[in-house]
This record gives structure tokens, C-alpha cells and sequence, in this order.
């Protein structure tokens, strides 16, 4: 209890002095160290504030290049959007002019079909593979050539508006990136440190994979309106070949429609002609056959009229040759009697032409019914030709689309 309550050991007024003096010593120390650290943080808060100050400045400006990047392509885009869609518009109309074109097709085919079908139904030695339908068969082979032409042109055109409009969607789709991109780099130039909405991200720093390199992003954009340019000139030529086509398709059809016609005209001509001059020896027969009539009743009536005197004579012969004995004489009456009977019988017999006339006669009527039946076979080739099939032909009409 006693060393409990001993009294703590004493310092030597040394000790106290060298105390206070690593007191004073420490603590000038710890000032000093405090103050250059205090420098330290001043000048380093100084470097961080201009390092920041020119980081934010290098910043902006890349935006602003960004920016200025995102609004050279957006025009790019934008330009070739604008030629691209005119084009593909002007194709359209190019397309409504082929599908005009083919539907007007279809009439003058399907009169040139319907002419050869009336055609057939020509008689007798009229149905001839004539001029006429050797150019309606080429002209309903031009015509279809036409047809699977302008098909096929059609079908290309379809295949060359659904491209240009693919290039079309890849420009849209494209300008619709840039735009938002545009936007959001707006939006970050205009960010401040006053900005109420700015805070504080994770993970903000880390690269992930699908960031593309700048390369690739203009070789995006470039890709994009090289193909528009691409489709745009593919274009062109096709508005161009279409142009030549309808307008050759259409002389073309033009000609061989006319020929046609020409055709018609020069066998509607010849047809007439054939049928006036069948006219002509119908009249010819007709007169022919009234003569040879008269000719025959002549003949009956002249062979009639010999009918008398022959029997006169021959009744004379008969009587004489009853006379008695001696009286039975040759003589001047008995010769004259037998050369008249001789005579008469002889210009009887010449008259024997009745017969042949009558042959001739029945000949003129079957020729009569022959030319007869020939003009009604070139009134029905007149009735076809002209009234049917060239009255039909009138309403064709070969346009330029």
C-alpha cells in the first residue's frame, strides 16, 4: 500500500527543457510539412482545374468536329435520298407507260387474231394463203413479241424500283442514326456543370464491342450512297432503254400495221376487180344463153316447118310408085321428087345442130352457175375483208406511251 501511494519520479529541469524544445521542433515541423502539402494541393488543384478546363475545351471541340462530321454525311445522305427518291419517282411514271403500253397491245392482237378466225371462213378458191394473211400472222408475231418484250422490261423495272427503294431505306435508315447521333451530341455540347440532370456513372469508361472504329463508320455511310449512286444510274439506263424500246416497239408495230392495212386494200382492190369482171362474163353468158335460146327455138321452128313438104313429097313417092306396068317410069318427075325428098331430108339433118345447141346451152347455164356461185364466193371475201375485218382495224390505234 505504501509503494501504491508513492509519488511519481521527477524530471530533471534538462528533460523538461528538452521536452518543450522537441515540442517546439515537432510542431514547427509538422507546420512545415502542412504547408508544403498545402502548396502542393493549391498547385495541384491549379493543374487539375487547367487540365480539366482543357480536357472539357479538347472535348467540346471533338464534339463540335463530331458534329460537323455527322452534318457533312447527314447532307450527303440527304442529297442522294432527294436524287435517289426523284429517280425512283420518274421510274414509276417510266412504268405506268410500260403497263399502258402493254394493255394497248392486247386490241390490235386480239384484232389480228380475230381477222385471221373471219379469214377462214373465206370459200371456195378464195381461201388463199394470200398476201393479206401472211402480214396479219407477222403482224400478230410482232405483236407478241412486243408483249413478252414490254413483259420483260416490266419485270426488270419492277426488280430495279425494288432495289432503288432498298438503297432508298438504307440512306433513311442512316440519315434516321446520324439524326439521333446529332441530337445526342447536341445535347452533350450543351451540357454544363450546372446542368440539373448530370450525374454521377458506372462502368462509363469501358469499350464494349459493339463500338465501331471511325473507318468504319464513313465506310458505312459512303457504302450507302455508293449504292444509292449505283441503283440511281442503273436507273437512268433503264429509263433510258424503256424510252427506246417503247418508241421502237410502237414504230414497229405502226409499220407492220399499216402493211397490213396496205395489204387489205390492195386485196380488197383485187377481190372487186375479180368479182366485176366475173360480173362482166355473167352478162356475157346471160346474153350468150338468150341468143343460143332464140337459136334453138329458130332450129324447132325451121325443123317444123319442113315438116309439110317432106311429107308432101315423100306421099308423091309413095303414090307414083303405085303406078301400073309401063307407067312405072324414072322419070323427070320421079327424079326431082327423089332429090327433093334427098334435099329436104339432107337440110333436116343439117339442122341437126339442135342438139349440140341444146349441149351449149345446157354448158352456158352451168357456167352461168358457176360465175354465179364465184361472185357470191367474192361477195362473202368482200364482206370479210372489207366490212368485218377492215371496219375492225379502224379502231386500232398505235400510241407512244
Amino acid at each position: 500500500m505504501a509503494r501504491l501511494l508513492q509519488a511519481p519520479p521527477k524530471f530533471h529541469p534538462s528533460e523538461w527543457d528538452i521536452a518543450n524544445k522537441m515540442q517546439s521542433a515537432s510542431t514547427e515541423s509538422q507546420k512545415s510539412r502542412s504547408e508544403r502539402v498545402t502548396a502542393e494541393s493549391r498547385r495541384l488543384l491549379d493543374e487539375i482545374e487547367k487540365t480539366t478546363q482543357k480536357t472539357r475545351s479538347d472535348v467540346n471541340k471533338k464534339i463540335e468536329q463530331r458534329q460537323e462530321e455527322i452534318k457533312f454525311w447527314k447532307q450527303e445522305l440527304d442529297n442522294k435520298l432527294e436524287q435517289i427518291f426523284d429517280e425512283t419517282e420518274l421510274l414509276l411514271t417510266f412504268k405506268t407507260r410500260l403497263e399502258k403500253s402493254l394493255e394497248s397491245c392486247k386490241e390490235p392482237l386480239d384484232v389480228a387474231q380475230k381477222c385471221l378466225l373471219n379469214r377462214q371462213r373465206r370459200a371456195g378458191i378464195d381461201l388463199v394463203h394470200d398476201e393479206v394473211e401472211q402480214e396479219l400472222m407477222k403482224e400478230a408475231e410482232v405483236l407478241q413479241g412486243v408483249i413478252a418484250l414490254l413483259e420483260r422490261t416490266l419485270e426488270q423495272t419492277n426488280e430495279q424500283i425494288r432495289l432503288s427503294r432498298s438503297a432508298k431505306y438504307n440512306l433513311e435508315m442512316d440519315l434516321k442514326d446520324k439524326f439521333t447521333a446529332l441530337m445526342i451530341d447536341d445535347y452533350c455540347a450543351n451540357l454544363t456543370n450546372n446542368t440539373p440532370d448530370i450525374r454521377y456513372a458506372d462502368h462509363t469508361v469501358e469499350v464494349e464491342g459493339k463500338f465501331v472504329s471511325p473507318e468504319d463508320w464513313i465506310d458505312f455511310s459512303n457504302i450507302n450512297v455508293e449504292k444509292a449512286e449505283k441503283q440511281r444510274n442503273n436507273s437512268l439506263a433503264l429509263r433510258t432503254l424503256i424510252d427506246c424500246i417503247l418508241s421502237q416497239t410502237a414504230s414497229d408495230m405502226r409499220r407492220q400495221c399499216e402493211a397490213v392495212n396496205v395489204a387489205f386494200r390492195n386485196r380488197v382492190k383485187e377481190v372487186r376487180d375479180a368479182k366485176h369482171q366475173l360480173e362482166k362474163l355473167l352478162v356475157m353468158v346471160m346474153d350468150e344463153t338468150a341468143s343460143q335460146e332464140k337459136n334453138i327455138e329458130a332450129l324447132k321452128k325451121a325443123i317444123a316447118d319442113k315438116e309439110g313438104p317432106v311429107k308432101v313429097a315423100q306421099t308423091r313417092l309413095v303414090a307414083r310408085n303405085h303406078r301400073p306396068n309401063v307407067e312405072l317410069c324414072y322419070d323427070t318427075v320421079q327424079h326431082r321428087l327423089t332429090s327433093e325428098v334427098q334435099e329436104i331430108t339432107k337440110n333436116i339433118e343439117r339442122q341437126g345442130t339442135l342438139a349440140q345447141a341444146e349441149t351449149e346451152l345446157k354448158g352456158l347455164s352451168r357456167r352461168q352457175l358457176s360465175l354465179e356461185e364465184e361472185i357470191r364466193v367474192k361477195e362473202n371475201t368482200l364482206y370479210i375483208d372489207e366490212v368485218l375485218c377492215m371496219q375492225m382495224r379502224d379502231s386500232v390505234h398505235i400510241n407512244n406511251f
